[in-house]
């Protein structure tokens, strides 16, 4: 490999590679697509959401090709209480045509989405490890590799290889995340019966539903999620590393109790557990993006911290960047300009998108959760708000009036009182408006 040169190399084959790689290979640019896995998926881990429209905008009617479970109709948030759950949630036909989101399984996913990069000139190389960028001048100018003689050289390097990003390290723009920002996420894929996974959700056909829920989780900061696939189903927790730290908890034990809630335990009921996997899941949001370009460079997907944690997107956010990240290096290579200056140009065009402003908007929900506050929004809250429901809904000869003010009083009694209770709301309200 040592006399290879390419007009770019991609590091990472998960979304935001490879979409970089097709979007640039598809123009006629030689790109090489490097990944440590044995193939494209084999170390990612994904709740199982997919949306349509920042894939369609890169392979026009994937669906009608693309390794998905079902056509999510139907979305819920549940608020659990220690034997209880407070829910939310919304259904549309109106989701199926055309489709919102399908639940996936990142393992198949990725395989299929890096084959499209493939076939359309990018050449893979995996099972190989980018050790570290070759630099000349303060430019970047190719990775080195584990492999014997294994130096590649390129104009430009995307850097997607995931949250733990060792070469945005080696770029000075990446640092060792504080357990705050990160949350790890365990997930187990539970095998059952597909007319049982119809029935227990209420499901037709290929109709999907997914289920994310908060509380129930020892007060601590994170976010539990529950996803039909065709025969099996996905479930989950992310919680923050720090509290586990915190309060000496592994992940497992964690999922574990949670499968044991009444909520959840019916659902799952006669599940075989296939897969079990864990992953580090960027939390830092907006606050936390490194700089996205320089000499010879460009980051995107996790790496650049593109995770919108209150709306569980991360994939649609991953595969858009380096969409976009390809396309700045098309253009660059139009005009033989590869330095900061003629990058700089992914910056805009991740701004000009979705990605910038969204995560602006909720900037201020990273200090929410790992605050000293998340304790009550995480733990006392939702058994406060179950325990409230619970009167009011009890007919037992008290009046709704009372019934009402004992609600009130425990909320307040688990902010601190009147004040810190508004104090409370306004700094919910301030996280999730920017």
């Amino acid at each position: 490999m040592a006399d290879e040169r390419f007009d770019a190399i991609v590091v990472g084959a998960g979304p935001a590679g490879a979409a970089a790689a097709l979007t640039m290979a598809s123009q006629g640019l030689k790109v090489a697509m490097i990944d440590r896995g044995e193939f494209p998926g084999a170390k990612n881990l994904f709740g199982g959401v997919l949306y349509r429209k920042q894939l369609e905008d890169i392979v026009p009617e994937f669906w009608k090709e693309a390794p998905l479970e079902r056509v999510v109709v139907e979305q819920r948030l549940w608020v659990l209480g220690e034997d209880s759950a407070v829910t939310f949630g919304h259904r549309n036909e109106r989701y199926k045509e055309p489709p919102n989101a399908w639940t996936g399984l990142r393992v198949k996913f990725d395989q299929w989405f890096a084959a499209k990069a493939e076939k359309a000139g990018a050449l893979p190389i995996y099972e190989t490890v980018v050790t570290d960028l070759i630099r000349e001048d303060g430019r970047v100018v190719g990775v080195r590799t584990d492999r014997e003689d294994g130096d590649l050289y390129a104009n430009i390097v995307i850097v997607a290889d995931g949250v733990n990003s060792l070469l945005g390290k080696a770029l000075g723009v990446h640092r060792e995340w504080d357990p705050s920002e990160v949350s790890l996420a365990v997930k187990e894929i539970i095998a059952l019966p597909k007319e049982k996974i119809q029935d227990r959700f209420n499901l037709e056909g290929n109709e999907g539903c997914t289920i994310e829920f908060v509380g129930d989780m020892h007060g601590m900061a994170g976010l539990g999620f529950l996803y039909t696939n065709q025969d099996t189903l996905s479930l989950g927790v992310g919680v923050m590393v720090n509290e586990l730290q915190k309060n000496k908890i592994k992940p497992y034990q964690l999922l574990d109790a949670i499968k044991q809630h009444p909520s959840i335990r019916r659902l799952i009921a006669g599940g075989e557990v296939k897969e079990y996997a864990g992953h580090l899941i960027p939390e830092g949001g907006f606050s936390s993006m490194p700089k996205l370009s320089g000499d010879g460079w460009m980051i995107c997907g996790d790496a650049a911290q593109m995770v919108n944690a209150v709306h569980r997107e991360g994939t649609n956010l991953a595969m858009t960047s380096g969409k976009l990240a390809g396309e700045a290096a098309v253009q660059a290579h139009a005009v033989g300009d590869y330095g900061a200056g003629t990058l700089k140009q992914y910056d805009q065009k991740v701004k000009a998108s979705f990605i910038h402003p969204d995560l602006k908007k909720y900037r201020g929900l990273h200090g929410l959760m790992a605050g000293e506050d998340a304790a009550k929004l995480f733990g006392e809250f939702p058994q406060a708000l179950n325990e409230a429901a619970y009167e009011m809904l009890l007919v037992d000869g008290v009046t709704k009036k009372e019934k009402q003010s004992q609600a009130l009083h425990r909320l307040r009694d688990v902010a601190g009182g009147n004040m810190d209770l508004i104090k409370l709301g306004l700094k919910g309200w301030r996280a999730m408006n920017g």
